[in-house]
């Protein structure tokens, strides 16, 4: 019985062992798909150590556009026999298992309700190739080339995607084609082609790009003006400065001496780094750091200081599992908690919570405003997922004319208007103080940066009262920040269910994903996505507005609930958690399984 064709919708997993240059030929495989005009997104799941253990990199298509992680794998590629186990059986009923059979297959592998594709890989390169590195990095290229033919991949954009990537070492353009057509030509000699499983040209793309976060975390600080980065390298953060390095020398290069217009310090660690941003920032740069959850932890009393001090920081955190080590190269959205409330005592700081890669460019850009404009550390949560993975998006946008929001700074023309200058009175009401950069103005507008109590001129005192002044001072400019924080996104106009759906971040791919599927059902929900801390009134109001709220997040202890407890006076049992932990970016199926359990629990009780 012949398989109905299935056209652009599978999940396809690579299984390698780390450190073989198996990425790149991966990635080709990718591109492929995305110059087709098929939607694609890759998640790359590797280990934390540099070589020799098990890594994979799961493709998923889908003509919807669906960009989650998917359960199901439909076919395996498994060049690795450490994994081979396990591979084999993450595939579904009735998928593909492609392996290297130059060895024969172990009795064990075998499952009566699979296909298998068995291509000798090792065996092909090493009679094509003589180089023994060039054997083991071809067989790779020879795999994807087989399944250009599996798969109905048009050969040509392999040939124009190989051009691209070596252009200037053409050279090395014939040895990747020959590998190519190895697996290509072992297809045709001996499967019948293609799959049932097949993709067919779309034009679904359109205009957008395929990036990753923290590089466009690390584009959006050089458009936002960034002229100093202090940073200390962690898993999964590194890239972000990496690409702020780059990006830097191509656009902030003075032309008539070819020097670099920014200062980049790898500190000694993490409280060096943000002990470094803050000065940066005190003499009016506009400086950042990157890191993870445990540099986040380091960074605590310093964060205090800025919070206290009233000096501006902004600090990329690309989230990680932990606690402690944790796991250093996987996903998760457990740091929310430790950055609104980082460093001892009463404090807030300002979190934004991007959910793709032009998003991660834009809030970059804004959260360098914000810090200025309040006055303290923005922290802009990312995660593993959205920053170490490739994302289809919508092309980055700048406005030439856009000026930097730098907020209330006296310059010296303004000093001389002022009799007494203080920098911690609230001349405005709005809980913002004004500021001047060192050396403004000869004689005037000087003072103190402490982290110890002061008054509203910056004079130390231990005065309770003024403390207290200065403590409710921070507080109303709190709630000044609840309207100039991006507002959350709402996916209706009007509210229509007695239901509501809360997610953030890369939550939202699958959280809408499941949202569709669940309305074809004909379950509605109301869905709002977060981008900010703290919460305005909007999100007050639409909680408020329904029976019962999920609140999608990625680790254990439910902390974007918590702090939505902590800090809006709302009943417990209205807020209904959806966790997911295990490390893997969130599927669609895991949510609609939770709020199908919430939904049949209330239909029996109504019965």
């Amino acid at each position: 019985m012949t398989e109905t064709p299935k056209i652009n919708d599978f999940v396809i997993r690579f299984a390698n062992v780390n450190g073989t240059g198996s990425a790149s030929a991966n990635f080709l495989f990718t591109k492929a798909i995305y110059r087709m005009g098929i939607p694609v997104s890759p998640k790359n799941i590797f280990p934390s150590n540099i070589q020799g253990l098990p890594t994979w990199y799961e493709v998923r298509v889908s003509e919807k556009g669906y960009l989650a992680r998917r359960d199901g794998i439909d076919i395996v590629v498994c060049v690795n026999p450490q994994s081979m186990a396990n591979d084999v059986k993450s595939v579904r009923s009735g998928g593909y298992f492609l392996y290297d059979n130059t060895k024969m297959l172990y009795q064990q592998f075998i499952r009566e309700d699979i296909h298998y594709i068995g291509i000798p890989l090792t065996k092909l390169c090493n009679e094509a190739f003589t180089d023994a590195r060039q054997q083991q990095l071809f067989k790779n290229i020879a795999y994807v080339g087989a399944l250009s033919v599996l798969l109905s991949i048009e050969f040509n954009v392999f040939e124009d995607l190989l051009a691209e990537q070596f252009k200037g070492k053409e050279k090395l353009i014939p040895f990747n084609i020959k590998a190519l057509n190895l697996g290509a030509d072992y297809i045709k000699e001996n499967y019948n082609y293609p799959l049932p499983l097949r993709l067919e040209r779309r034009n679904l793309i359109g205009n957008k790009i395929m990036v990753d976060g923290n590089t466009a975390c690390g584009i959006g600080a050089v458009y936002a003006g960034a002229t100093v980065v202090s940073w200390y390298p962690i898993t999964p953060s590194t890239s972000v400065i990496e690409a702020f390095e780059e990006y830097s020398s191509k656009l902030r290069k003075v032309k008539e001496s070819g020097e670099n217009k920014v200062a980049i310090v790898q500190a000694e660690d993490e409280l060096a780094a943000i002990g470094m941003v803050i000065g940066a920032n005190w003499n009016g740069a506009r400086s950042f750091t990157a890191t993870s959850g445990p540099g986040l932890s380091l960074m605590n009393e310093f964060l205090g200081l800025a919070y206290f001090a009233e000096i501006p920081a902004v600090l990329i955190d690309v989230q990680r599992t932990g606690p402690s080590t944790g796991m250093p190269t996987r996903t998760q959205q457990s740091d929310v908690l430790e950055a609104a409330y980082a460093s001892h005592g009463d404090t807030k700081h300002i979190l934004l919570f991007p959910s793709t890669p032009t998003e991660c460019f834009d809030l970059t850009a804004e959260s360098f405003d914000l810090a200025e404009q309040l006055q303290t550390p923005v922290i802009l949560l990312t995660d593993l997922d959205l920053g170490m993975n490739d994302h289809i998006c919508e092309p980055f946008n700048w406005d030439n004319s856009r000026k930097f929001k730098r907020g209330k700074v006296l310059h010296a023309e303004d000093l001389e208007k002022i009799e007494r200058f203080g920098r911690y009175l609230d001349v405005d009401n709005d809980g913002i103080t004004y500021r001047t950069y060192p050396g403004t103005h000869p004689t005037k507008g000087s003072y103190f940066t402490r982290g110890t109590s002061r008054d509203e001129y910056a004079v130390y005192t231990e005065d309770g009262a003024a403390y207290e002044r200065n403590m409710r001072r921070l507080s109303k400019k709190w709630e000044t920040a609840k309207n100039m924080v991006p507002a959350p996104h709402f996916y209706q106009k009007e509210n229509k269910s007695k239901f509501g759906i809360i997610f953030f971040g890369t939550s939202r791919y699958a959280c809408e994903e499941a949202i569709d599927i669940m309305n074809n059902q004909g379950v509605m929900l109301d869905a709002m996505r977060l981008l900010s801390f703290p919460f305005s009134q909007q999100v007050h109001d639409f909680i408020n507005s329904h029976e019962q709220v999920f609140v999608v997040e990625q680790n254990r202890d439910a902390q974007l609930r918590s702090l939505m407890l902590i800090e809006m006076n709302i009943v417990p049992q209205k807020l209904v958690s959806i966790l997911n932990f295990d490390g893997m970016p969130l599927t669609a199926e895991k949510v609609i399984s939770e709020v199908d359990k919430v939904l049949k629990k209330e239909l029996s009780q109504l019965n």
